[in-house]
């Protein structure tokens, strides 16, 4: 029994049943019992698969063999892991080379593993997304046999680029726009797993950062860092939203990897970064931006973050910080990019800001932000900043030529309850 549920800390639980099941007992969500040191040699491997393989066994406590694991992976993570260095002391780990555009490829794609393994029995997962994780869970379980997906996402507040990639797909893949913000997405979700009629219509499952498989997989890419860079990481700055992508990058560095501080880099809908200032929680209503994947004013991992460090809270502020970005400082970082020869998307310019704004503060040493979505994702925006056409790639060219196949709903609850209940 490897995960815990941080709201109802009595209840453990296995990997596959924490995945089947990601919302436990008072509506708590898993994380690892505990998590351990990784052998030395694994960092010392170059060889991403292999990496991938040692921390997922470490994580799930030896659960799924490693032989099964090499074959989970290799289906996966069949795509590039690349670092591009802007000058010595600053590096952009892209993980937009994945089949959707975005780093929600990892999680999703070896969630999809999981459940081919894991399940035997029709499945209905809902998830929200507020911009990536459509596309990404999408297309992990496009055409899967026994698999219906539910998505919902803002109307209005997500690219045009984004939406297309997972609202012409059509089969066992179901998109509904709500009339909403994401929070508004991720309460209709948060409810439907609450209610009797829905539960026994439906086998449920969820596809967002909830999900305990999704976590996992993206420490892999951190653990990878050695492989990817010849020294050590002084600050590691993560673009956020809903925190997942934080919180994974927290347990790589418990597991050994080598990064010094964590540094939560969000858009001007900033609960966290106001937390950090005066450890008091304050969420505000969510505010449109151009990084709209960040746009969450109560970011479900977080509580993953504050588990972690339950029994020193001060230690939290020594191992991380966090700070808001306005759009107007988005726009500057993604002209001043492109004049250099690099494109970025919003969300990647957020965390290049942070790093600049700051760098009296963390020092000329290894810096690195994380890129979480190609640009092209984000051509409307770039285009109307830059003044000048975009190339699109093919995956988004086709996207945009097909019909959109989404449901309109409004935010109230018993509207999707009667849409899901007329599905089964």
């Amino acid at each position: 029994m490897s995960f815990i549920n941080i709201a109802q800390q009595k209840q453990i639980v296995s990997f596959k049943e924490a995945v089947l099941n990601p919302i436990g007992d008072n509506k708590g969500i898993y994380f690892p019992r505990e998590i351990k040191k990784l052998d030395s040699n694994v960092f010392a491997s170059k060889d991403f698969n292999h990496i991938a393989v040692e921390t997922l066994y470490n994580l799930t406590c030896g659960e799924i063999p490693k032989v099964q694991l090499q074959h989970m992976v290799g289906r996966a993570f069949n795509f590039p892991l690349s670092v591009h260095s802007l000058n010595p002391q600053l590096h952009v780990l892209e993980l937009f080379h994945g089949p959707t555009l975005a780093f929600k490829d990892f999680g999703a794609r070896f969630l999809a593993e999981c459940l081919a393994s894991f399940n035997k029995k029709q499945a209905t997962i809902i998830t929200a997304t507020s911009g990536d994780t459509g596309a990404a869970v999408a297309h992990a379980f496009h055409g899967k046999s026994d698999i219906d997906v539910v998505i919902l996402y803002p109307k209005g507040k997500i690219s045009k680029e984004q939406e297309q990639l997972f609202c012409t797909l059509g089969d066992n893949i179901h998109t509904v726009k709500v009339d909403g913000d994401f929070d508004a997405c991720q309460n209709l979700v948060k409810q439907a797993f609450n209610d009797n009629d829905i539960k026994q219509a439906h086998n449920l499952n969820s596809a967002n950062s909830i999900n305990v498989a999704r976590l996992v997989a993206q420490v892999c890419y951190y653990n990878a860092l050695p492989a990817l860079l010849d020294k050590p990481i002084d600050k590691l700055v993560v673009p956020s939203g809903n925190f997942g992508n934080l919180t994974a990058a927290m347990i790589a560095k418990a597991m050994g990897a080598p990064i010094d501080h964590l540094v939560a880099a969000t858009n001007i809908n900033d609960t966290v970064p106001r937390f950090f200032m005066d450890k008091t929680w304050r969420p505000k209503e969510t505010q449109r931006t151009l990084s709209n994947a960040m746009d969450v004013s109560q970011p479900n991992n977080f509580s993953r973050i504050l588990y972690c460090y339950q029994k020193n809270l001060e230690t939290l502020f020594d191992d991380m910080s966090a700070m808001s970005i306005t759009d107007e400082e988005t726009q500057e970082i993604i002209k001043q990019q492109a004049q250099q020869g690099y494109q970025v998307d919003p969300h990647t310019a957020v965390g290049l800001k942070a790093i600049q704004d700051r760098q009296p503060t963390f020092g000329s040493n290894n810096n690195l932000v994380v890129s979480t979505a190609h640009p092209a994702k984000f051509a409307d925006v770039l285009e109307d900043i830059l003044q000048q056409p975009m190339e699109l790639p093919s995956a988004i060219t086709e996207a945009l030529h097909k019909p959109n196949l989404s449901k309109p709903l409004s935010n109230d609850f018993d509207d999707f309850k009667d849409y899901l209940l007329a599905m089964s």
